[in-house]
């Protein structure tokens, strides 16, 4: 059952979107809650929550004496201002990318080192499902799997949050990265390839199956 958006949901999305797009520069101050209680047609009660969550993504600072004010989202925000939206994903899809390789392959490195038989065996699995999976979107979501699979392998737990983190701003545009399942019969031995190599225990191995891979994806993505 989707969730139904708010009142409060309306007016943080909208003032989110104001800040992340610059219409409200860092540094500005926020008309106060009443102000933007009448914009919005809503009681003064749902903007300050709406604010409220505006904070704890660290877009604005509530300063006393002072208002509210906006925060430089780049410097002061986390990976889940971005998973809210309010960016379109095609203006972020490179930067992704480049930080989505570069998680990976450290991870199939430690994974490669260090994984459980158990994390190793659910790699395996999950490189199963990669090679059983029919259509852009099974394929997409048995991608996914095996990339979480890694990097539980890799027993890093802030690595596993950041992917977390990730995953929820990929998972519901993924059909936009529909590209990175392209072309399965190259891509199919390059999973097999990070699973032999953590299978195998080869760190190095690993790293460099899970390079090739994340690069080859990259390309399918900027190349549409």
């Amino acid at each position: 059952m989707v969730a139904r958006e708010t009142v409060t949901d309306q007016v943080f999305a909208s003032l989110r979107e104001e800040i992340l797009t610059g219409h409200q520069q860092p540094g500005a101050t926020l008309p106060p809650l009443r102000r933007l209680a009448t914009r919005f047609g809503v009681s003064v009660a749902v903007v300050r929550e709406a604010v409220g969550r505006l904070e704890q993504l660290r877009l604005v600072e509530v300063r006393q004496g002072s208002g509210m004010v906006v925060q430089d989202w780049r410097r002061a925000g986390g990976l889940e201002t971005l998973a809210l939206g309010g960016l379109p994903v095609s203006e972020i899809a490179g930067d992704l990318f480049e930080a989505r390789t570069l998680l990976l392959v450290e991870s199939a490195r430690l994974a490669g080192s260090r994984a459980s038989a158990a994390a190793r065996v659910d790699v395996a699995m999950a490189m199963g499902d990669v090679a059983r999976a029919e259509g852009i979107k099974t394929s997409l979501v048995a991608d996914w799997e095996f990339m979480a699979a890694v990097v539980e392998a890799s027993g890093n737990l802030v690595f596993q949050l950041i992917l977390n983190s990730v995953r929820e701003l990929y998972l519901p545009h993924a059909e936009a990265f529909a590209a990175i399942v392209g072309g399965r019969d190259e891509l199919i031995p390059m999973y097999e390839g990070v699973a032999s190599a953590i299978h195998a225990g080869d760190g190095d191995a690993a790293a460099g199956a899970m390079r090739e891979l994340a690069l080859a994806q990259g390309r399918r993505i900027a190349a549409r």
